[in-house]
């Protein structure tokens, strides 16, 4: 309100989405003008009402997230009645738009400079309800409604323009547009000679571009609205360009004629967002690595005889979904150990170990032919298990030199297998790493009345949390080789524990299943979404 009501020189730069707006922003405009026409153009239709009411708050609701500085709707008729308007107004409002343009035609309207004398204007009557409606409707007391009044632009002349203008004000209006389409600025000059000054006046100059600011100024004008030139500059460029790509074929012939794409992503804030994602999404580390242990066998296959990662779920092997959600937490680096059926297990990508020992060794020996592997950020995944995204992301946040997933709702989730790795736990459960609660007892000979948990078969290593287990394992190789030979994970984790390195866990939910049996299978191919 207060740039419209000054005695200052204000210019409201036509706007027609979010990236103009920032531009009419940055180019040092203090307001926006949501141009009607520009709008209905952008969005490839006609300047007669095409577009709805809801279409329009869509586009303005970008332009606002977009800019800082006040945007005044040309908001037409206002699409309807008094009622319609009543509606606008608080939709606008609820937007975060300081004010709206309403002209005095009937809906649905035609564009000012189309058979403009043909064109139908409103009751003075009923278009002052309108004025009335929308003043009593905004909540906001600088809240702008501007009354355009098109009598110039359909013949009627001064005198009509003026009586016009002035039951407007009467009416509450807070600033009147009077438009005119001449070459000249002959009309608008009248005018101003005869105003009574009830209202703060404002502009379009579009038809009239030589006449120089200062000479309006002179005549009590202080308000002006450059309508349409972001759409115009944005048709001309991109008329001359694209005809110059198609006819050369060739990106140079604009190349270094046009922004980069960096400063596409400045406009668009990219580094915002990346300061965020570092704020509010678990950062991987960059030299993370994972290792699948894919060695064991299964009842899978008319003959038993295919390797249990490479199983098909939904179209897919299994280790081919592990290895995209490494993917999508930023590990590319995936080691996989081999053993039962190792020809089988052949994916693109991965780096393979084998343990030909597969049949009468377990889980430690398998973990130890990836030995060399194991360094920095390391993530431990069963071959046979899957799980839902977010499991590894809340795993990936944890901090802790060893960490493991561990599902609190194994009692009620009535899992079929016969032996369960349970877990007891000590501090405050939680479902992300941040908060992690400590491991007291891990094995399948935990009490269930005990247990806060069941191990799903995902571990993760960082640090020092790698290189202790990577100790363990030499001292084993060299020291117990049967033991090395023999022993799982959970023994790891144990001996680990007993020795004073602490274990974290983090608590999930279900989404996540083993695949145990071809009965297991079955059931998971049914219903491919985890729970």
């Amino acid at each position: 309100m207060e740039l419209l009501t000054s005695r200052e020189v204000t210019i409201l730069m036509e706007a027609h989405n979010g990236l103009s707006a920032k531009l009419a922003c940055e180019a040092g405009f203090e307001a926006i003008w949501a141009s009607g026409l520009s709008i209905s153009a952008a969005l490839g239709v006609r300047d007669n009402n095409e577009a709805s009411w809801t279409q329009v708050l869509e586009v303005l609701e970008f332009m606002a997230d977009a800019s800082d500085v006040p945007i005044l709707l040309d908001g037409d008729t206002g699409y309807g009645n008094f009622n319609n308007v009543r509606r606008l107004v608080h939709k606008l409002e609820q937007r975060g738009v300081a004010g709206v343009c309403l002209e005095d035609k009937l809906f649905p309207k035609t564009n000012s400079f189309i058979d403009g004398e043909r064109q139908a204007l409103a009751e003075v009557d009923e278009f002052c309800g309108k004025l009335r409606a929308a003043k009593d409707s905004q909540r906001d007391d600088g809240f702008v409604v501007v009354a355009r009044t098109e009598a110039f632009i359909a013949g009627w002349g001064i005198q009509e323009a003026l009586l016009r203008a002035n039951a407007y004000a009467e009416s509450g209006a807070d600033v009147i547009l009077v438009h005119s389409k001449r070459k000249d600025s002959t009309e608008i000059m009248r005018f101003m000679e005869q105003w009574s000054g009830a209202a703060p006046v404002v502009i379009v100059p579009t038809k009239y571009p030589s006449e120089p600011i200062d000479r309006f100024v002179d005549a009590g004008i202080y308000n002006f609205i450059f309508a349409n030139h972001a759409l115009r500059t944005t048709v001309t460029a991109l008329q001359r360009n694209l005809r110059r790509l198609y006819e050369s074929r060739d990106l140079m012939t604009i190349e270094n004629e046009i922004v980069g794409v960096d400063e596409i992503f400045r406009l668009q804030n990219v580094q915002e967002l990346k300061r965020s994602e570092s704020r509010y999404l678990p950062q991987p580390s960059a030299t993370a690595r994972a290792l699948v242990l894919a060695a064991t066998g299964g009842n899978f296959g008319e003959r038993g005889e295919m390797a249990k990662s490479m199983v098909f779920i939904s179209g897919r092997p299994l280790l081919s979904w592990q290895i995209e959600a490494f993917n999508k937490q930023g590990i590319k680096d995936v080691g996989v150990v081999r053993g039962f059926n190792k020809a089988q297990v052949n994916l693109q990508g991965p780096h393979y170990f084998d343990n030909d020992d597969f049949a009468s060794s377990g889980e430690l020996a398998s973990l130890y032919a990836a030995r060399d592997f194991i360094e920095g950020d390391v993530v431990i995944a069963y071959g046979d298990i899957i799980f839902d995204d977010f499991i590894l992301s809340n795993l990936m946040a944890s901090e802790a030199p060893i960490t493991i997933a561990i599902d609190a709702s194994w009692k009620i989730r009535n899992r079929a297998d016969k032996v369960l790795d349970l877990v007891v736990t000590e501090g405050v459960p939680s479902a992300f790493g941040r908060s992690a609660s400590v491991v007291r007892r891990i094995g399948s000979d935990v009490p269930r009345d005990q247990a806060t948990g069941e191990w799903c078969g995902l571990l993760l290593l960082r640090g020092e949390g790698t290189r202790a287990v990577c100790r363990l394992l030499d001292e084993l190789a060299r020291d117990a080789p049967e033991t090395l030979r023999k022993a799982n994970i959970e023994t790891l984790l144990t001996t680990l524990m007993q020795s004073g390195q602490e274990v974290s866990a983090v608590h999930i939910y279900g989404h996540w299943n083993d695949i145990d049996d071809e009965a297991s299978l079955l059931a998971e191919a049914e219903q491919p979404t985890i729970a």
